[in-house]
């Protein structure tokens, strides 16, 4: 059976993702280091996993699998859920595949040795806007609908 994971720390677009999950009827699970208050929709799970870097990350790549999705910003954790065969979308809407994440894992180390280089250099990222909201919305129904197929099928 399909199960939607959310990298919740930091996630953008959790209620979004909650009226997808509850349209399609389908589980969510918040996985976080803490702080976020216990869901009342009886779809959606909470977890909370010990602090420490990466634990959420690795709580929800040894869970996911094939039908499975994952929403994340988190492009080495995306990777380990692409190879465990599930299926990643980023809160901006951008879904992630084996296709596409080799050439997002070296940017960002390069991004990552470029910012080490210069400690000075200020945060380029751009703010999250309407449209990536709505973009993720389509990008997540989509997708949810065909892994829903793989996991039920």
């Amino acid at each position: 059976m399909t199960t939607l994971y959310i990298d919740a720390d930091a996630c953008p677009v959790k209620a979004e993702a909650e009226r997808v999950a509850t349209r399609l009827r389908i589980p969510m699970v918040l996985v976080c280091n803490g702080g976020l208050r216990p869901p009342q929709n009886p779809l959606v799970s909470l977890v909370i996993v010990s602090e420490g870097p990466d634990e959420a990350d690795k709580w929800i790549a040894d869970q996911c699998g094939p039908g499975d999705v994952v929403v994340t910003a988190d492009i080495p954790l995306a990777d380990r859920c692409l190879k465990a065969s599930a299926q990643v979308v980023e809160p901006n809407g951008e879904v992630l595949s084996l296709a596409n994440i080799g050439p997002r894992l070296a940017t960002r180390d390069l991004m990552q040795d470029i910012r080490s280089a210069n400690p000075f250099q200020q945060g380029s990222g751009k703010g999250f806007a309407k449209a990536d909201r709505a973009r993720f919305l389509q990008s997540l129904d989509r997708v949810m609908v065909a892994a829903a197929r793989v996991g039920w099928g």
